[in-house]
């Protein structure tokens, strides 16, 4: 289950999309240096108006290729760091992947997997209809939310377009990705 690096990105304020950078440095317990969404606590606005001492369980936003292919044939021009994502990646099904889930990016760095992205209306205001192209039901009416993963920097380490991926799972019995 080894994937790739394709872009890495950052913004310094709270903007929709991230500006893709030549290489970007994570900080065990804070996230993606230089990032608005940095932060052992959470920054989010939204959650930090509910209670800005929750735990920062969304250091970073990872998105797979694999959507925005899906995406642009459906007829939406979108790509790398436009829906909010420091690191996108290639070859991995980040969807299906567990709870604490750890992610090996290149050399040292590693994100431990927290939950799923919950999509926003920012997406809707970025493109029209996109929010209801990044979500879905399965067979059993459940909702799927394929707007990414957000996990926690467990291991620092500079990130760079073209390092690979190594996939570790937890311990069983595995947990389900949810919204964080």
């Amino acid at each position: 289950m080894d994937g790739v690096v394709l872009a890495v990105s950052r913004s310094a304020t709270h903007t929709f999309s991230k500006q893709n950078q030549e290489s970007i440095q994570l900080l065990a317990g804070f996230g993606v240096e230089g990032d608005s969404h940095m932060g052992k606590t959470i920054k989010h606005r939204s959650r930090v108006a509910v209670d800005p001492t929750q735990p920062n369980l969304r250091q970073v936003h990872l998105i797979h290729a694999e959507l925005h292919d899906e995406l642009q044939a459906a007829g939406f021009v979108v790509s790398a760091g436009q829906m909010g994502e420091n690191i996108t990646t290639r070859g991995i099904n980040l969807l299906a992947l567990p709870v604490d889930t750890r992610l090996y990016l290149g050399n040292t760095a590693v994100v431990q997997l927290t939950g799923l992205r919950n999509p926003c209306a920012q997406l809707e205001q970025f493109q029209a209809g996109l929010m209801a192209a990044v979500l879905g039901r399965n067979e059993h009416g459940k909702l799927i939310r394929k707007a990414g993963v957000m996990g926690i920097v467990v291991i620092g380490g500079v990130v760079i377009p073209g390092d690979t991926i190594q996939v570790e799972l937890p311990q069983k019995p595995h947990q389900s990705l949810e919204r964080v």
